[in-house]
């Protein structure tokens, strides 16, 4: 009986943690866990980015927060700075969501 219980709990624990499997690199805001994407808007300028932020009606400030972190991301591996000067930024609270994604947009800004 003690076997089978165990086992059990076991199995569960295995579950829950599978349902729950995240990259490394991802993080919750507000408790939210938001697919980002982010990319140049040209070949040409590739400081220039844009940054989508998906299921951004949960909760538009941890969308915006979500944005933030991902832009920040694409500085920092694309030039080695976190500096951003945001076209369509976070901060913008006239910016909303379209078919529920976030979009901002930045320049990286390395000097």
């Amino acid at each position: 009986m003690v076997a089978r219980t165990l086992t059990l709990l076991l199995c569960a624990s295995f579950a829950l943690t599978a349902c729950d499997r995240r990259k490394d690199d991802q993080f919750a805001f507000n408790g939210i866990y938001f697919k980002s994407t982010s990319d140049q808007v040209s070949k040409e300028v590739r400081e220039h980015f844009e940054v989508n932020v998906k299921g951004a009606n949960q909760d538009l400030k941890a969308a915006r927060e979500a944005g933030r972190y991902e832009g920040t991301r694409y500085c920092i591996k694309e030039y080695g700075t976190s500096r951003i000067d945001w076209v369509v930024g976070p901060e913008n609270e006239a910016v909303v969501p379209v078919d529920d994604v976030l979009r901002l947009e930045g320049i990286c800004r390395p000097t």
